[in-house]
């Protein structure tokens, strides 16, 4: 005779559905909120030495740069690109980096595609 009683129902250790839809809810709170600073937030990156200095928001959008005169050369407009694209892609790095970390502390370390 097979033993009564050997599932009870609920979820496994004790959660209910309430619980984890709370849980669930606050994290997404949390996400909104930390999302939100994220954007407020901005990086500096710096090549050539400070030759071309760029700041982005968490947006992703340049908001400041800045170019020493003495990197402006009309002989040499390649390495003032080169520098500029080499600014801009390590701030983006940065910022994605940043939100990267951000959303790991949020989550545990739970791999979700956010």
């Amino acid at each position: 005779m097979a033993k009564k009683g050997g599932f009870s129902g609920g979820m496994p250790g004790g959660m209910n559905m309430n619980n984890l839809l709370k849980q669930a809810q606050k994290m997404q709170e949390d996400m909104q909120k930390s999302q939100a600073e994220l954007e407020s937030k901005e990086i500096e990156a710096s090549v050539g030495g400070g030759a071309v200095v760029v700041k982005v928001n968490g947006k992703k959008e340049i908001v400041d740069m800045t170019i020493k005169p003495e990197v402006v050369d009309p002989d040499d407009i390649e390495m003032l690109q080169d520098l500029i694209i080499s600014a801009v892609n390590q701030a983006i790095r940065d910022i994605e980096e940043m939100q990267k970390s951000q959303m790991s502390k949020l989550t545990g370390g739970m791999n979700l595609p956010f």
